[in-house]
C-alpha cells in the first residue's frame, strides 16, 4: 500500500551540504520524491509543527535550532514509505543510531541530528498540511 511521508533535512544537514545523499538514500530505496522545496521555517511553523512539545523544557532550545537556518521538506512517497524512512534515518539520538542509517552514518548528536520524518500515518497527513497546504 502507497503512502506518503514528510521528511525534512535540518539546518545541521543542509550547512553540512548533506542533502544530495539524504535524498539519494531515499531514491536508492525506491521512495518517490514528490514535493520539495528549501526553505526557512517560521516561528509559527515551528510552533504548528512541534506543538506536541511546546510546553516541554527542550522547546527553546529546538526552536532556536530550527530557525538557524534553512531545511529542506519533502514529500515521498512508496509503500509503507513512513516506517521505511524511519527505519532509514535511525535512533534520534546519534550514539544510539545503528550504522548504515542517516543518523548512524552522518548525525553529530541528539540536538543535531540532520533530519526529521513523521512517525504514523496522522502526524504525516498533518505535516504535509502544515508544509504544503
Amino acid at each position: 500500500m502507497s503512502e506518503q511521508t514528510l521528511v525534512f533535512i535540518k539546518p545541521d544537514g543542509v550547512k553540512r551540504g548533506l542533502v544530495g545523499e539524504v535524498i539519494s538514500r531515499f531514491e536508492r530505496k525506491g521512495l518517490v520524491l514528490n514535493e520539495c522545496r528549501h526553505m526557512m521555517m517560521t516561528s509559527e511553523l515551528s510552533d504548528a509543527h512541534y506543538a506536541e512539545h511546546i510546553e516541554r523544557p527542550f522547546y527553546p532550545g529546538l526552536k532556536e535550532f530550527i530557525l538557524s537556518g534553512p531545511i529542506v521538506v519533502m514529500v515521498l512517497e512508496g509503500e509503507r514509505a513512513i516506517s521505511v524512512v524511519r527505519t532509514m534515518i535511525g535512533s534520534t539520538d546519534s550514539a544510539e543510531a545503528a550504522p548504515g542509517t542517516i543518523r548512524g552514518d552522518l548525525s553529530l548528536s541528539k540536538g543535531e541530528n540532520i533530519i526529521h520524518a513523521s512517525d504514523s500515518p496522522e502526524s504525516a497527513k498533518r505535516e504535509i498540511a502544515n508544509f504544503f497546504g
